[in-house]
């Protein structure tokens, strides 16, 4: 069993304050889900758009999509003040915001594009979430959702030999029965099928889904997990482009 550092959070917002805890994901992700954004939004040269990086954690994600993104402004947003102050390090934009109740600081349809790495499977309630992403989006506005594929290669043989699959976790406070090494408040998991379904329900339309490698795979099984992106169903990380309807 492998615990976090510190005292046992008392709740959510108590475990993500705590710096312990990772909010940065891998950057080949990253640069999977930038790449699909920019090929999105056209040619560089256009009228420059605006990009919220929602649960953008210490900033590399929205570091890494910049270059790729040229004459586009790519804002942070995250409600973790110790996440902000990171991120501010590495993006000249990061602001507080929350996704429930009208939180994000944006007005109704003000946003061209929306990243959302990895945020969603931390959530208690991902349909307030994407209601509030599809308020601030524009129609026809892109939304660039990443998140860990419950049915990921690797999981449905762990799930075969009676092993808790990576990704899911029972505690906030340890790991039970699963690999892996880090805690990171994972409440709820995809599938490709479910993760399309779920978005297309919540007012969007779904253009693409795209498998990614996940960086926590160990060294020897990395070409396998490459490989594996081929097919998104059995990829370790889902990849989804969608469009407000």
């Amino acid at each position: 069993m492998t615990t976090t550092t510190g005292p046992p959070p008392r709740d959510l917002r108590d475990f993500y304050e705590n710096p312990a805890v990772p909010v940065a994901s891998g950057t080949p992700r990253s640069l999977r889900q930038a790449r699909m954004l920019a090929a999105a939004l056209g040619p560089a040269g256009q009228r420059p758009r605006t990009i919220l990086d929602i649960g953008c954690g210490d900033g590399t994600a929205a570091a890494t999509a910049a270059p790729l993104l040229p004459g586009h402004r790519v804002i942070g947003v995250d409600w973790s003040q110790d996440a902000l102050r990171r991120a501010r390090t590495r993006i000249p934009y990061a602001v507080r915001g929350e996704l429930t109740g009208g939180g994000l600081p944006f007005a109704p349809e003000s946003a061209d594009a929306v990243l959302f790495s990895e945020v969603i499977e931390h959530l208690v309630d991902p349909d307030a979430a994407l209601d509030e992403i599809r308020r601030i989006l524009r129609p026809g506005g892109h939304l660039m959702l990443s998140t860990p594929n419950l049915a990921a290669w690797y999981n449905r043989a762990l799930l075969l030999a009676g092993v808790q699959p990576v990704f899911s976790e029972v505690s906030l406070r340890g790991i039970h029965g699963r690999p892996g090494s880090e805690v990171v408040g994972h409440l709820r998991l995809y599938t490709a099928r479910a993760l399309r379904e779920f978005v297309a329900a919540s007012g969007f339309t779904v253009v693409t889904l795209e498998g990614a490698p996940f960086h926590g795979v160990p060294r020897p099984l990395r070409p396998l997990d490459r490989l594996a992106c081929a097919r998104p169903q059995l990829a370790s990380i889902l990849l989804l482009h969608a469009r407000r309807t």
